[in-house]
């Protein structure tokens, strides 16, 4: 595996240093630790390698247009990049703290340049999420340190201002691990903030989950309904939408013919 780092002297730190690594043709951030943030296909940049993030596009099943993203967290861009693509009506705010991190997105990973429909910022995304009510249609937070989630983007007085930062239809979408002790915690703090309107799905990778929050109860809960909206979305992202359906079942209640929510 070959590493390269934007200030190497700080290798062997620990510190949060800002590092990319590369093998096999996918290149992947980490910051302060080994663990992999981000990872990208150099071949095809705008693909979800990692399939945390193609769980946490999961939330298309039940919120299929979405018009705003703002995302807590840049990592690599994943996330983002493939937003931006896939869906060019829609507009993505990116809020990262870390200015490096851009930096590295951008000269490494393929991160687009700003422009009308595409803004990241340095700042703090709790600060954000609260002075933007009704700011958006999809949040999505994947906030994690080199040790763990970050505690200010998972109190329950911040899931409570992620719901007031949703427009009507709106939905907050957590990336979150199922081995952390802390799960049950966080897990309750958003069923709270958002009267029970929760669905997890399990990503393939084992650990991580995706947390989908809905401003107001989906409508499309039916077994029959999603398997016929993860074929079409099968079709248009490439990602493996069928399959998230079978996994939903794994971690919430349902019946014979739907989800219960």
């Amino acid at each position: 595996m070959n590493w390269f780092s934007r200030n190497p002297a700080r290798r062997n730190t620990r510190a949060e240093s800002v590092e990319v690594s590369e093998q096999g043709g996918i290149r992947s951030l980490h910051i302060g630790s080994d663990t992999i943030q981000s990872s990208m296909k150099v071949s095809d940049p705008v693909a979800l390698v990692l399939s945390y993030t193609r769980a946490m596009m999961g939330f298309l099943l039940f919120h299929r247009a979405p018009r705003h993203f703002v995302m807590v967290g840049l990592g690599g861009g994943s996330l983002a990049k493939h937003a931006y693509h896939q869906f060019p009506d829609a507009r993505v705010t990116v809020i990262e703290t870390n200015a490096e991190v851009i930096a590295v997105a951008r000269s490494l990973f393929h991160v687009p340049m700003d422009d009308d429909r595409l803004r990241v910022i340095v700042g703090d995304g709790g600060d954000y999420v609260r002075d933007h009510p009704s700011g958006c249609d999809v949040l999505m937070v994947d906030a994690y340190d080199s040790r763990a989630q970050v505690e200010a983007l998972a109190t329950e007085d911040f899931y409570r201002e992620a719901r007031e930062a949703l427009e009507a239809d709106g939905v907050l979408v957590v990336n979150l691990w199922s081995t952390d002790p802390r799960f049950d915690v966080f897990l309750q703090r958003i069923e709270r903030a958002f009267d029970d309107q929760v669905i997890c799905l399990p990503a393939e990778r084992k650990g991580n989950v995706a947390v989908f929050a809905f401003q107001r109860r989906p409508t499309l809960l039916r077994w029959d309904h999603l398997k016929a909206q993860a074929r079409l979305l099968e079709i248009d992202t490439g990602i493996e939408f069928q399959k998230f359906v079978g996994r939903l079942a794994d971690l919430n209640p349902h019946t014979e013919h739907r989800l219960l929510l």
